[in-house]
């Protein structure tokens, strides 16, 4: 067990490796007056020539203050192999360190615009995948022993079309009717802007408002769950050890609860690797149609903005919640299916 969390680990430190080296070099083709055309067009500069000249023309110290440390922490000046190694080695340790860097848009630190959106986008994903899990692997289950029935048909029809719809499409749909038709949810943002609620009523008020982008992400991630979950179980149900548990005179319920439901998890697990990314990365599409500030939406606008900071951390930050998914999903194969030796 210890050897393959060891060689797991050392993998880990090689792919987060090669992420960002990637993440860097894209930044590097990147012309650095794009940059600088950038930051000084959200900040309302107009001679935004004469800073690209002085840049171009080695008057760095002619730039803003913020402009020259963002430009220096990439070491965007020095084009030589040796410059590029250390622009890359800054960014990194400083990553690592808890240095996410400072933004383009609006000078603030990386670090606590991710943190400070993270918590809503958190709380939406949670519920949405608690809500998936409940449903969508029972439901799976259910079908897969009334194979060709009419539950599995009628789930199998509703699945698909759920599976089909693009996320700003149903929730277009669910604002129009039951936000604006019925008027029972309000639209957009995170609070009631005409009411001044505190304690458990501010609460409330926030989960009535996180119940459509919920709505959403459950339904439209519940169709792909159920599929896979189905498909597992009836590989199961036609095992050789299935039939030797009926054969014992075993009754359906404990056959399938104890012995299909376990079995059918193994395969599972493999979907769990995705789960930690999807919990702290929100979803910007979902979000911008809602108007929530969440870190997904944050996202989407920063990438807009070409906020070269916020993209390189966020980024990064996605990836190492990627590898410890995939890590934390090899080590539970071990707890759901004792035949794996970890340690080979």
């Amino acid at each position: 067990m210890f050897k393959y969390v060891v060689k797991r680990l050392l993998l880990a430190v090689f792919i987060l490796f090669a992420v960002s080296v990637i993440l860097y070099f894209l930044v590097r083709m990147m012309p650095s007056n794009i940059i600088i055309n950038r930051y000084l067009s959200v900040h309302d500069k107009t001679d935004t020539g004469d800073w690209v000249d002085f840049y171009i023309g080695g008057q760095v110290q002619q730039l803003p203050v913020e402009l020259i440390e963002i430009l220096e922490r990439y070491n965007l000046a020095d084009n030589t192999f040796g410059g590029i190694i250390k622009g890359w080695w800054g960014w990194i340790t400083s990553f690592f360190a808890g240095d996410f860097g400072t933004c383009l848009t609006n000078n603030e630190q990386v670090g606590d615009i991710i943190f400070r959106n993270m918590g809503v986008s958190f709380a939406i994903a949670l519920v949405s995948l608690f809500l998936e899990l409940i449903i969508a692997i029972p439901l799976g289950i259910k079908c897969a022993c009334n194979q060709y029935g009419k539950l599995d048909y009628t789930v199998t029809v509703f699945t698909m079309i759920g599976i089909s719809f693009p996320s700003f499409f149903f929730a277009s749909i669910l604002i129009k009717i039951f936000a604006v038709d019925l008027g029972w949810f309000p639209i957009g943002n995170l609070y009631t802007p005409t009411a001044n609620y505190t304690g458990f009523m501010k609460f409330l008020d926030l989960s009535w408002h996180l119940v459509l982008p919920i709505v959403v992400l459950t339904i439209l991630s519940i169709g792909s769950m159920m599929r896979y979950t189905r498909t597992n179980t009836l590989e199961v149900l036609n095992a050789d050890y299935i039939r030797t548990a009926r054969a014992k005179g075993l009754s359906e319920g404990k056959v399938v609860y104890k012995h299909v439901f376990r079995n059918t998890l193994i395969p599972l697990v493999t979907t769990l690797a995705g789960i930690l990314p999807s919990l702290f990365g929100g979803s910007m599409i979902v979000e911008q149609v809602f108007a929530i500030q969440g870190i997904g939406s944050v996202a989407y606008n920063m990438t807009l903005n070409g906020d070269v900071p916020f993209i390189m951390a966020y980024d990064m930050f996605i990836a190492v919640l990627t590898v410890i998914g995939i890590l934390l999903t090899d080590i539970m194969y071990a707890i759901v299916d004792p035949r794996v030796k970890l340690g080979k």
